[in-house]
């Protein structure tokens, strides 16, 4: 079952990602921005990042020379903070993003995958698999590094570029302190995931020692 989900999670997330890229880019570029602009546009959204992740988390353990190249995903903390930002992926989409817009066709196919499908087969096989009971409460800020350092991107990109990946991001319409309340929120959340991840970690190992 779990190589399985691994593979089921390592296809979607390849598929969505791949062809969010090709239909993405034509589209970033008949609004005005170059080709490269509209390369670092696809990059600049967290569920791309993240889900980039859990496809490399799945490579590297699914065969000898994907752990030779990425071994570092490989690894317990990498594995669990991976969980903890694809949940986090899940939810901001579902409570915040998903009734901003109505996607069809293959953008509905991407969103599908890459918001719903690919985080749910990820956290099902760390669930079931991917935990080991290794992982400590000083991995908390470890894990926390990568939402700090997408905020700081986002908002850098939103000053220099004018826009941002996510419109609670937005200062232009938020104002400063809007912005603020919601960054704060979904750290919070973030925060609250991860202790349960180390919760969690560490409750399936001690049930399956038992």
């Amino acid at each position: 079952m779990s190589r399985v989900l691994q593979i089921a999670g390592l296809a979607a997330g390849l598929i969505g990602l791949v062809l969010q890229f090709f239909i993405t880019i034509p589209m970033s570029m008949d609004a005005g921005r170059s080709l490269s602009g509209s390369v670092v546009f696809y990059f600049s959204f967290f569920t791309i990042l993240t889900n980039i992740a859990a496809v490399l988390v799945h490579m590297s353990l699914l065969s000898p020379a994907g752990y030779a190249w990425l071994p570092a995903f490989a690894g317990p903390k990498v594995r669990a903070g991976t969980a903890v930002s694809i949940t986090l992926v899940f939810i901001v989409y579902v409570t915040m993003l998903a009734r901003l817009w109505a996607p069809e066709g293959l953008f509905l196919v991407c969103d599908i995958l890459l918001h719903y499908v690919t985080p749910l087969l990820f956290v099902l096989w760390w669930l079931l698999d991917g935990t080991d009971g290794s992982t400590r409460w000083a991995d908390i800020p470890f894990w926390m590094l990568y939402p700090v350092a997408y905020l700081v991107y986002a908002l850098a990109r939103g000053r220099i570029a004018g826009e941002v990946p996510y419109p609670f991001l937005d200062v232009a319409t938020n104002g400063v302190a809007g912005v603020a309340i919601s960054a704060a929120l979904v750290t919070a959340l973030f925060l609250v995931l991860c202790v349960l991840a180390v919760l969690a970690d560490r409750g399936i190992s001690r049930f399956r020692a038992a």
